[in-house]
């Protein structure tokens, strides 16, 4: 097993960006938001680099790079959500290894917990479509709590369910808002060099190790 592990007993990972590649569908849940105001497509490629800070957020960027700030961004909210849960994972894929990293980890006894800043009503039916649904004994959405990513006040609370000192977690992510929160909170962190982190390398954030692929955490030969 990765060094990583050492003396870990409960492993959280973030979702978007690190699980799965969901900027497909969250892109053509912006585009639709953006035509019904009769604005023109941002594409995924924006969309990638917005993704992060929770839905709402993702939104109000798209109405700024758009050049509409007389918009509303709670309506323009609503007409996202509206979008993204008629298609909520139609292109979205799990990245390579995490299928094996999950499988093992829960196999060799480590705690699983999910948090994101997605709402938390998305989660059931993509973790379900993705295969993803049997592997976490808590899952958290940026609205599960008062507090979302960077704050460190989400991992602090999966800590607490899992009843396990913060020295012995460690954050999984692909951003800095994930590599923040985990070093605010305490947790080990390891960061994947795929995913979303609005452009900026995800070394820049300083996490305690780095990864390709997921399936470098339950690697026999680490």
């Amino acid at each position: 097993m990765h060094k990583a592990l050492e003396d870990i007993a409960l492993v959280v990972f973030d979702l978007d960006g690190t699980l799965i590649d969901s900027a497909p569908d969250l892109a053509v849940a912006v585009e639709n938001t953006l035509a019904e105001y009769d604005l023109p497509a941002s594409g995924v490629d924006k969309v990638r680099g917005w993704v992060g800070n929770g839905s709402h957020k993702l939104v109000e960027r798209a109405l700024a790079d758009a050049g509409a700030p007389q918009i509303d961004v709670d309506e323009a909210h609503a007409v996202f959500i509206k979008h993204y849960a008629a298609l909520p994972c139609a292109h979205t894929v799990v990245y390579d290894g995490v299928i094996e990293c999950l499988t093992t980890l829960r196999s060799r006894g480590y705690d699983v917990m999910l948090i994101t800043n997605k709402p938390i009503a998305f989660l059931p039916p993509i973790l379900e479509a993705m295969g993803l649904d049997g592997f976490f004994s808590l899952t958290l959405g940026g609205d599960s709590l008062n507090e979302k990513k960077p704050h460190p006040g989400p991992l602090l609370h999966a800590a607490r369910q899992g009843d396990v000192a913060p020295a012995a977690c460690l954050m999984v992510g692909d951003s800095r808002h994930d590599i923040q929160a985990g070093k605010a909170a305490g947790f080990r962190t390891v960061a994947v060099t795929y995913g979303y982190n609005h452009g900026d390398p995800i070394s820049d954030s300083a996490p305690d190790h780095l990864v390709d692929s997921l399936a470098e955490l339950v690697a026999e030969s680490r």
